[in-house]
């Protein structure tokens, strides 16, 4: 029976309010619960979502530690746990409950208890809370793992195990934004050989799924975006045609290279964006949406003709199953994700926010 470990100090980037940045702290780990583990960092990703919490949006959690696309060694495991041990090397992804019905259907990311294990106090779980040098908790279960750390406290449930021959360091994102990205365009919308897809946004999440249009063999693969750099990038990786988002004319040239998509898939959460995205689509053609800043609003001429709306919630991937599959995608050279990484040393974590923010960094990674 594994041994339950006692006491962990390490540091993580808190945020104690709106008005500052991640501030370094020292933090201490009473425990694991029974079911958790606890993971060394060797890299950890940062995620929009991530810059969002740190600001208004993310108030109530505050102090808290943030963090979601981190990979690491397991260091401890709880009295409970028994597909992991010490030593094994781990990408985590968001957490599930692992019993529910959508669970056990194969569908974790509509997991009854998403909101609660992933952006809420996981109270369906057992785990000892992360304290501050005052002794006061400090929230630390986002996405089931708050890893913006030296360390970082997980579960069975959201850690992937993985060979140790892999560039562990740079993993972290795969547990969210490019499976987001990939699976949106594999499960949610299921591409098909031939079909046409148009991709509104080519950050990571938008250039992951340009990746997996490519591996499905889409004919027709268009990447939408403002920044030119990021344009030429998502050409390299594998996109047949490119157009400025700020273009007058966009909706014509859309319409010009897909005479209406198949599909459309929208990264921004702009309520205008996914206005036109649907638009882009021809009869029967379906959108897929993975954020929200705005109210929705679609106007019904917009979605006859069989035109549909549906979410890709991380991707709809269920990731035991869907990590070991892009990092195959990538031995084999076909999803070189590592093209779109960025290092900064977890110290500068301010300026890595900035470089993501400004659009300058497609995907910072974190090394401790």
């Amino acid at each position: 029976m594994p041994e339950t470990q006692q006491v962990s100090e390490f540091t993580a980037a808190v945020v104690r309010d709106i008005n500052h940045g991640f501030q370094f702290e020292k933090m201490r780990l009473n425990g694991l619960g029974p079911h958790e583990i606890l993971v060394k960092i060797a890299g950890v990703g940062m995620c929009h979502t991530d810059l969002a919490v740190k600001g208004v949006a993310g108030a109530f959690f505050h102090p808290a530690i943030f963090g979601h696309e981190g990979a690491g060694v397991v260091e401890a495991v709880g009295a409970s746990v028994t597909s992991l041990a010490a030593g094994d090397h781990v990408v985590l992804s968001y957490d599930s409950c692992g019993h529910c019905r959508r669970c056990h259907a194969g569908k974790p990311y509509y997991c009854d208890g998403w909101q609660d294990l992933n952006a809420g106090q996981a109270l369906g779980r057992v785990h000892s809370p992360v304290l501050d040098a005052d002794g006061a908790p400090v929230y630390s279960t986002w996405f089931g793992q708050s890893s913006f750390g030296t360390y970082a406290v997980a579960t069975e449930t959201n850690a992937v195990k993985v060979d140790k021959d892999l560039p562990l360091a740079i993993l972290g994102p795969l547990g969210c934004g490019f499976q987001t990205g990939a699976g949106a365009v594999v499960n949610a919308l299921g591409v098909r050989p031939g079909e046409s897809i148009v991709i509104f946004g080519a950050g990571a999440v938008g250039l992951a799924a340009v990746m997996a249009a490519k591996i499905c063999n889409a004919g027709t693969i268009v990447a939408v975006d403002i920044i030119e750099s990021r344009r030429k990038l998502a050409e390299e990786l594998g996109a047949t045609h490119t157009i400025d988002g700020k273009a007058a004319d966009l909706a014509e040239q859309l319409q010009a290279i897909t005479g209406g998509a198949d599909y459309s898939f929208d990264t921004s959460g702009v309520a205008s964006v996914v206005s036109t995205a649907v638009n882009s689509l021809a009869p029967g053609g379906v959108c897929a949406i993975v954020a929200f800043t705005d109210d929705l609003r679609i106007d019904s001429q917009s979605v006859i003709f069989g035109r549909t709306i549906t979410d890709a919630l991380v991707g709809n991937a269920s990731p035991h199953v869907f990590l070991p599959t892009m990092i195959n995608w990538w031995r084999q050279g076909l999803f070189p994700f590592d093209k779109l990484i960025e290092r900064f040393p977890l110290s500068e974590i301010n300026a890595a926010a900035e470089a993501a923010e400004s659009g300058r960094s497609v995907k910072p990674v974190l090394i401790p």
